[in-house]
């Protein structure tokens, strides 16, 4: 007994593996004849693909757009810093009915605000104020002038805090902010524009007819949607609470050590200013508390409505090819009658039979798949010299797959019929 059970186990394992072997010889086979029979037909086949080549590259160049588009507003526009969260009058990315309601309920941001958190929040890295200056002023440096300017006013942790970062000079720091001093630090473009042939560095410039002294320059930030991110000056929170306004509406920004601790913050800032209101525990806040996956939630709803319609474009034209492709088919089996009753007088099982023609469907459809995929990439880099596009890794998995899918689902009916068909009457069948 104990010599005949190694060799039952080697005999089924023998077994086992010549049927993979089989299969294995049988699906190669099958893809080789399909490749053939797609050559022999050269322009049929391209007329056939042609369908699944515009749905598969329309896909593809959709999601790289998007995800183009995803990646500039994450580092451009909901880059708030890292682990940045901003405390603000309302509440981002609500819709009409809920921004009407919260513009009659809720009260600015002020500096005592931000005061309060300041000393009475816990376990913050950083925390900083920021107000803007509105309408833009002119800036005006001799004979230079810019019409308008962003002018923000900050406090000086905003420096760890902010986009910003010193190019030469320095920040605004506590001793400004302390003293209400009438110093600037400025952007590239005011850099440029104001002091095109000197060191801007313990110059004045005019801040809507105000002497303000440079004291440092930005390093440039670039364009966001065409529109400069390097035209501003920032001044610090206390000279504009005494030069412009004495009580201005400010954002509060608050940095975490890590991405878990933000929300640990977020909501000791909701309890502290819902305390410092007195805002009942069945009502709503009457501020917002905003970070950047709020920015990304509004572009993300957004953006999936035009994800939505491209779908019902791409499913259109993959039915529609996939429909060509199965017409293509029932030919193929028309014209191949004499050929499938020669392989099935040769031996040829039904399923092989079912595979050739399967496989044939399927090669075609990725083929064309294939085709889209390469229109997409050539599409994609085109748009992103001009705009933003970025093809994601998946888009192209995504896209094969579901061409192929679609190749194998519309061939199984017409490789059904030709694995069907009677040996006998396939051989009278005339070529």
């Amino acid at each position: 007994m104990s010599t005949l059970a190694p060799a039952h186990a080697l005999s089924h394992a023998q077994t086992k593996q010549g049927a993979w072997t089989r299969a294995w010889a049988a699906t190669g086979e099958a893809f080789w004849i399909a490749l053939e029979a797609l050559a022999s037909h050269k322009l049929r086949s391209i007329l056939t693909l042609l369908g699944v080549v515009i749905a598969t590259a329309t896909l593809i160049a959709v999601m790289s757009v998007i995800n183009g588009m995803n990646l500039y507003i994450a580092d451009h526009i909901a880059n708030l810093g890292t682990n940045v969260f901003i405390l603000t009058q309302f509440q981002w990315a609500q819709g009409q009915e809920a921004w009407l309601k919260a513009r009659r309920r809720n009260r600015a941001i002020r500096v005592e605000d931000f005061d309060f958190l300041r000393d009475n929040l816990r376990g913050y890295k950083n925390i900083g104020a920021e107000a803007w200056l509105w309408p833009q002023p002119n800036a005006r440096h001799g004979s230079h002038v810019i019409d308008e300017i962003d002018v923000s006013a900050v406090t000086p942790s905003m420096m760890d805090i902010g986009q910003q970062q010193v190019e030469y000079g320095r920040y605004i720091s506590d001793t400004d902010y302390q003293h209400s001093s009438a110093v600037s630090f400025i952007g590239q473009d005011l850099v440029r524009d104001l002091f095109p042939n000197s060191d801007p560095l313990d110059k004045e410039i005019l801040l809507n007819g105000l002497p303000f002294r440079v004291i440092g320059v930005a390093k440039a930030l670039g364009n966001t949607f065409g529109q400069s991110q390097d035209n501003f000056a920032l001044i610090p929170l206390t000279t504009y609470r005494k030069t412009f306004v004495a009580l201005p509406r400010v954002n509060v920004n608050v940095q975490a050590w890590n991405d878990r601790q933000m929300y640990a913050l977020e909501d000791q800032v909701r309890a502290l200013m819902r305390a410092r209101r007195h805002i009942p525990y069945k009502e709503d806040d009457n501020f917002g508390i905003n970070a950047s996956d709020t920015i990304m939630a509004l572009w993300k709803r957004l953006t999936s409505t035009i994800f939505g319609v491209t779908i019902g474009i791409v499913g259109v034209f993959m039915v529609i090819g996939g429909i060509v492709i199965m017409n293509i088919m029932l030919a193929s089996v028309i014209e191949r009658t004499h050929e499938i009753g020669i392989r099935k007088s040769l031996g040829a099982r039904r399923f092989d039979i079912l595979m050739q023609f399967v496989f044939e469907s399927g090669v075609m459809a990725a083929l064309g798949g294939g085709i889209g995929v390469i229109l997409a990439i050539g599409a994609s880099e085109l748009i992103d010299i001009f705009w933003t596009s970025s093809v994601p890794p998946y888009a192209v998995f995504v896209g094969l797959f579901l061409s192929t899918a679609v190749g194998l689902f519309f061939g199984i009916y017409p490789a059904w019929n030709a694995s069907r068909l009677d040996p006998i009457e396939a051989l009278r069948t005339e070529n």
